[in-house]
């Protein structure tokens, strides 16, 4: 299976109106129902910002700091100002518009435009398209498309796992066992995001989604046995598309020099596309169950996520009872009662 070892980070610097709306058909769920009002130029213009605009002012003459790169929106609001103007007037403030390189027009809300505008937006090669989507809806959908094409993006070594819904990164050098800890919580009912080489993707709100290629998609190399589809051997349920990316597992070999955290009071992180997330190091021996502890790692996340923090506790029973002066150890219960053997 081809591998990428170097961690490298992609940004695209535009894609084209063909691929766009290509991509918004296709949506999952979209029910955009986008129609070609004229395709003149989809293939060639190219959007190169990840933001919409309303040209409003543009339209009305002013047309200073235009963001003429943009995905330009025609919504309730400025389709019924230009129906209010005269013929002459209406032509002038559209061609005020489309003098611009411009990449393309959207008509939401189901509005329509006449074959004279239609027939100008084709001699500057703007195509337009319609969707009986409302516009704040179209923005919406719009927006999140542009943002995940346009955000930064970074190819890490490694496997992503939902775990009890908790998105965790495995690390490690290559052979240490990745992919077979993966395997394990795969037959456990946990579901595969991606094996070897995961592509994480910068969203808002420093949030860092996972995927796999669509070279390698589901498939898992297992050194000594080597590729198996984990869709088709255990089912849909065990594998999932895009996960986020909360915790990283970093395998290690065992070094007994090295000191390992043991009560969890500091935590350590690591950044991918300067998101930093927790890092848990798991030192493998003869005898560790890495997949369980790959389980409470998960579960611990979201213990800590709800406030709860096991190492916090402890710390607090720890100062109290350096408060109190009391014994290093007693019993958890002062009195078993008749529950004996």
């Amino acid at each position: 299976m081809p591998m990428i070892r170097p961690s490298r980070i992609l940004k695209k610097s535009s894609i084209t109106v063909a691929f766009l709306i290509k991509q918004l058909q296709e949506l999952r769920g979209g029910g955009l129902e986008l129609i070609t009002v004229s395709g003149a130029g989809a293939a060639e213009n190219q959007i190169s910002q990840p933001i919409s605009n309303r040209p409003g002012l543009v339209l009305s003459g002013f047309t200073a700091k235009f963001s003429d790169q943009r995905v330009q929106i025609l919504g309730n609001t400025e389709c019924y100002y230009l129906e209010s103007l005269s013929p002459k007037a209406r032509k002038k403030a559209f061609q005020t518009l489309i003098s611009f390189p411009i990449p393309c027009l959207f008509l939401t809300d189901d509005n329509r435009m006449s074959d004279e505008l239609v027939w100008e937006a084709a001699q500057k090669n703007i195509p337009i398209f319609r969707t009986p989507k409302p516009t704040a809806a179209f923005v919406s959908v719009l927006h999140d498309f542009l943002a995940d094409q346009f955000a930064e993006q970074q190819t890490v070594h490694g496997s992503l796992m939902d775990v009890y819904g908790i998105g965790l990164l495995l690390t490690g050098k290559s052979g240490i066992g990745k992919s077979e800890v993966a395997l394990d919580l795969i037959e456990r009912g946990h579901r595969l995001v991606a094996d070897d080489v995961v592509v994480l993707t910068h969203r808002e709100g420093n949030v860092l989604i996972g995927s796999g290629t669509d070279l390698v998609q589901h498939l898992m190399e297992i050194r000594g046995l080597g590729l198996i589809d984990v869709r088709a051997m255990f089912g849909v349920r065990a594998i999932r598309f895009h996960k986020r990316v909360e915790v990283v597992v970093d395998l290690q070999t065992w070094d007994p020099e090295k000191e390992y955290t043991r009560l969890g009071m500091v935590d350590e992180h690591k950044a991918f596309l300067d998101v930093s997330l927790p890092l848990v190091k798991l030192p493998i021996i003869p005898g560790k169950n890495m997949t369980v502890l790959c389980e409470v790692i998960a579960m611990n996340h979201l213990l800590r996520y709800y406030g709860y923090d096991p190492a916090v506790v402890f710390q607090e029973r720890l100062q109290e009872r350096i408060r109190q002066k009391g014994p290093d150890a007693t019993r958890g219960i002062e009195y078993f009662g008749h529950d004996f053997e």
